[in-house]
């Protein structure tokens, strides 16, 4: 059975139906080719007969873009047969759109990435009014670039800067917007009208050209060579570097790839376009970013992690314990997906503060024309924001968010746990404290879990569910099932302090303030930071969390450490914060001074006393760049093994997804694991001895890691 259907009717319009056998979606992967090359070879015998043509397709979707499957297996030995087959696949597209004939995309569904290219190769576009239908080209968020035209033909339709957004940050428009923004020429209310509006473009239009076919064809807004266009490239490398850092490829080819296609004919173009795609398909980047932000993600959104066996639960009622700013996000995140919250703190008025919070973020989505006034009316209607106790009653879920302190969490679970329905489940967001401490003060410990959510928790995509030691497999599953609802990125993780993201993210943020306390740079720390691919410097990020409360947690890790009878091991940058704290009153940004100084108008800057207080200026001088980097990656990446080798953590891919979605691991990596493997174990083991001899023993390769090397086989 062929994956597009061929029906020529009586009036000489021909449909092609794109549906591909056992397969949810369709893909460009074989099966599709072979089948284009065919319908290809009868569209030539029947040309003469054929009036017009309509692409659409037999799934829900319209087309869900290339074989992932196949790309990520292709190697560079395989580039030159690579580069052939899309050329090939891109031919067959090409003698489509340059028949004469009309084409008319009747787009039903999503189309995105090579979904979309194949309707930007049509004359016509015609989509279903849906907002959950997407059109975008996202390859660039894989590390790829669209390899099927989409980096020739968007430009010459809606002008180089206009399509860059498009291109280069992979933005996904809905059907509305498209329209908009010139990809699309029509909407259509039902799938009848969807078809009908295709035929009578067909019939109004009996000779189609594409505008970049046809003589004396001038891109919108100017080609490269147009003044006002040259002026805008010229500075566009240096704006991109600014953002990608050198670390993304993808960006950097999307641009050339557009740039240089668009000062030669499109079928030259096309060429261009296809070496650039074989260069980032089988480049390490997009080998990095396609295996995590694709097979990774789906594994633990598909439920990896999550107990099989136990039916799936809805949640409708959920506490949430503490106002702040975490309890607040908390509660706006769960009321925005249909479930009511009652939010309490110490005080009612706390609790309205808290409250206020999700009115701030719904009335800024109302401006900006993302919501109604009814649907913010009716998401505030579900939190009911209270100073008591009481409130908590019949909550099929409490989600703890007070002070990282272990006695006030007993006392607030202990009240809360009353109140819950038989069998509810009780969470802590606690970022450090070990679960099953914490447990010690539950009546229920199998019902006691950790739900560690990430600030500001609106736009944090990542929920850590930490197992304790009396953690039921039950209560797990139904924790997953909470986090999904509301629509996060679920990791899990067994008992430890700090768990995996926070130790991890201590080691970030130590090491930035250790580099300092040698006498490095503070600018060439936060350099290094960014280079690497880190959002921030760890400066800057120690600042956001609070030199005080990075104590607070220390203090309190010192305390249970020594009260369980082992010996707390201090790290050199304890001084630099104690220092930072005590002797100069520099608290962090929410006290206004920090690392950073923080004006009330103009932008943060670093505190000017940091180098004469700091600075060794033969040590900052002398300072390798490339050492700065691999010891902000590799410390990171080095107390991630250690969490696989101790059981904290479960996966790979548990490890790879919350280091880049729960800390901002520099995703070009494709996570803390990868970083490692794409490395190289062996070699990464090496510089890793190396760091230690240089550095500190922190930097020594755990066991595990030792293992992998010493028979050179990647973690996976």
């Amino acid at each position: 059975m062929s994956a597009i259907r061929y029906d020529l009717g009586s009036d000489g319009i021909l449909t092609l139906t794109i549906d591909m056998p056992g397969q949810s979606a369709n893909t460009m992967n074989a099966d599709f080719r072979t089948a284009l090359t065919d319908t290809v070879k009868q569209v030539e015998g029947d040309l003469e007969k054929i009036a017009g043509i309509i692409i659409t397709s037999g799934k829900k979707t319209f087309f869900a873009g290339g074989d992932l499957n196949e790309l990520y297996k292709v190697t560079r030995d395989d580039a030159e047969e690579f580069e052939s087959m899309v050329n090939g696949l891109k031919a067959q597209m090409r003698f489509l759109e340059t028949t004469g004939k009309p084409i008319v995309a009747a787009i039903n569904g999503s189309a995105l990435g090579g979904g979309l290219e194949i309707c930007l190769a049509c004359h016509h576009r015609v989509v279903m009014d849906d907002d959950k239908i997407q059109l975008g080209l996202p390859e660039v968020t894989l590390g790829l670039l669209p390899g099927g035209g989409g980096t020739q033909r968007l430009p010459r339709m809606i002008g180089l800067e206009a399509a860059f957004p498009l291109l280069m940050e992979g933005k996904k428009l809905s059907p509305k917007a498209a329209v908009k923004a010139g990809i699309v020429n029509e909407l259509a209310s039902s799938t009848d009208e969807l078809i009908s509006k295709a035929r009578a473009f067909i019939e109004a239009n009996p000779k189609s050209q594409q505008p970049w076919d046809q003589k004396g064809f001038k891109i919108p807004g100017g080609g490269p060579q147009h003044p006002a266009m040259a002026q805008k490239l010229a500075i566009a490398p240096a704006m991109l570097k600014q953002k990608t850092k050198g670390c993304y490829p993808a960006p950097e080819r999307i641009l050339s790839a557009a740039v240089e296609g668009a000062q030669v004919d499109f079928d030259n173009g096309s060429l261009i376009e296809t070496r650039y795609f074989a260069e980032l398909a089988t480049g390490q980047v997009g080998k990095n970013m396609t295996g995590t932000f694709w097979f990774q993600l789906n594994a633990v959104n598909a439920g990896e992690s999550r107990p099989q066996g136990i039916d799936k639960e809805t949640f409708k009622k959920v506490g949430v314990l503490g106002a702040g700013m975490m309890g607040a996000g908390i509660a706006y995140s769960t009321a925005s997906r249909g479930i009511d919250v009652v939010l309490k703190d110490v005080s009612q008025e706390n609790a309205e503060k808290g409250k206020a919070y999700s009115e701030k973020l719904l009335a800024r989505k109302v401006s900006k024309g993302r919501m109604t006034e009814e649907k913010k009316a009716d998401i505030l209607g579900r939190i009911t924001a209270t100073g008591s106790a009481e409130d908590l009653e019949d909550c099929d879920l409490v989600i703890e968010a007070v002070f990282e302190d272990s006695d006030l969490k007993a006392t607030v679970t202990q009240e809360a746990e009353a109140k819950l329905v038989e069998n509810g489940i009780f969470a802590s967001n606690t970022s450090t404290i070990p679960i099953t401490q914490l447990a010690r003060a539950s009546a229920k410990p199998e019902n006691f879990i950790g739900l560690h959510f990430f600030s500001p928790v609106d736009k944090m995509q990542l929920v850590e569910i930490i197992v304790g030691e009396g953690t039921s497999d039950a209560t797990l599953a139904r924790s997953f099932d909470y986090v999904q609802q509301i629509g996060k990125i679920p990791i899990v993780v067994n008992d430890s302090r700090g768990f995996f993201t926070s130790r991890v993210f201590g080691t970030f943020v130590n090491e930035g303030i250790a580099m300092l306390g040698e006498g490095i740079h503070p600018s060439s720390i936060e350099n290094a930071g960014v280079l690497s691919g880190m959002p921030v410097g760890p400066l800057a990020i120690s600042d956001e969390v609070s030199l005080t409360l990075m104590q607070h947690i220390r203090d309190q890790s010192r305390k249970d450490t020594e009260a369980a009878g082992k010996t707390w091991k201090a790290h050199p940058a304890e001084a630099v914060i104690d220092q930072m704290v005590g002797t100069h009153n520099r608290k962090g940004k929410a006290a206004g001074a920090g690392f950073y100084d923080y004006p009330e108008s103009g932008k943060k800057h670093l505190w000017s006393e940091l180098e004469p207080r700091f600075v060794q200026q033969d040590k900052a001088r002398s300072t390798d760049l490339q050492d700065l980097k691999d010891r902000i990656l590799f410390i990171q990446a080095i107390e991630t093994v250690r969490c696989l080798e101790e059981g904290v953590l479960r996966t790979v891919e548990d490890a790879n997804i919350g280091s880049i979605f729960g800390i901002g691991f520099a995703p070009w990596t494709g996570g803390a694991i990868q970083f490692i493997n794409q490395y190289g174990v062996r070699a990464f083991a090496e510089r890793a001895k190396d760091l230690a001899n240089r550095f500190g023993e922190r930097f020594e390769p755990p066991a595990l890691l030792l293992e992998k090397a010493e028979a050179n086989t990647p973690f996976a």
